[in-house]
Parts: C-alpha cells; structure tokens; sequence
C-alpha cells in the first residue's frame, strides 16, 4: 500500500473518529491516545509509539498541525516537514491505528473529545505535567509514562545535519 494510501486510511477527522470509537467501546476494546508533532521521525518516535499501542486494542496518535507547532515556538524554522508529510510517515507505521490533527497549542480538547482508556506520554514528563491527566483519571482511565529511548531527538538531528 502506498503512501498516500497508508494516509486516507489512517487520517481521521472528528466525525469518522466518533463512529469508530462508538464501535470499539462496544466491542469493550481499549483506547490509547498519545500525540506530539512527531517532525523527523527516529527511533525514539518508533519505539515511543510502539511501547504505547502495546498498552491497548486502538491507538489514537493526536498530531500538531504546522500552526500548532509554530505556537509551541520549538525554532523559526520548525516544522521541518509539514503536517501531511508527518501524518504519510506515522500512517505507515503498524502502531498507529489513526491519526488525527490538532490546531491548538495542547491537545486538551481532543483529549476531552476522544475520552480514552489509556494516556501516554514519555517519562520525561510526570503524570501531573501530561495535558489531559485530568480528564483522564476523572473517567477511570489510566495515565502511563513509558521509558525514552536515549540518544535520539529531533533537535539533535538537526544540530548534527547544520553542524
């Protein structure tokens, strides 16, 4: 399946996002929900991702849109790939059963709308610094932090291609 094949089938919007998880609460499946912008993809994203749909039936991967990484104010020239390029990159991956987009600068609305089982983030955050935990632990959910593979981050891959 190609590229672009890979995207439509994985990137949802809101509506067909609601149908899905309507189906998979009745099927009693688990819902993870993790998000970032996810800018040049490595192994540390792969593994992160990975370890994180390990924790359920359905991974839900919330992805900044361009405009929400410019607000976040990582560097001038940030994204270094746009947001259909990112989303065709984390479609491919077999962890990643559907992506959707965020314009805001957290992804504390689309937390609130997707009402998951399981939040995840890496283990450079606690559990009270992840957007959403709130939200989350008030519905029984459960909010885990999952170990980061070290030696790999965007802003070092860029520092090492700009010399």
């Amino acid at each position: 399946m190609g590229f672009h094949q890979q995207l439509k089938n994985k990137l949802v919007d809101r509506k067909a996002l609601a149908g899905n998880l309507s189906l998979l609460r009745s099927q009693e499946k688990t819902v993870v929900f993790t998000n970032g912008c996810f800018d040049i993809l490595h192994p540390g994203h792969v593994d992160y991702l990975c370890q994180a749909r390990d924790l359920g039936d359905f991974m839900i991967l919330g992805l900044n849109t361009d405009a929400s990484v410019k607000k976040l104010n990582k560097a001038p020239n940030r994204p270094i790939n746009n947001e259909l390029a990112r989303a065709g990159v984390l479609a491919g991956l077999a962890c990643v059963d559907a992506i959707l987009f965020f314009d805001e600068e957290t992804p504390y609305d689309l937390i609130s709308f997707v009402m998951t089982n399981v939040l995840v983030k890496g283990d450079d955050y606690s559990v009270e610094q992840i957007v959403g935990h709130d939200i989350v632990l008030a519905n029984g959910g459960k909010v885990i932090t999952v170990p980061l593979l070290q030696g790999f981050s965007t802003t070092a891959i860029l520092k090492k291609i700009t010399g």
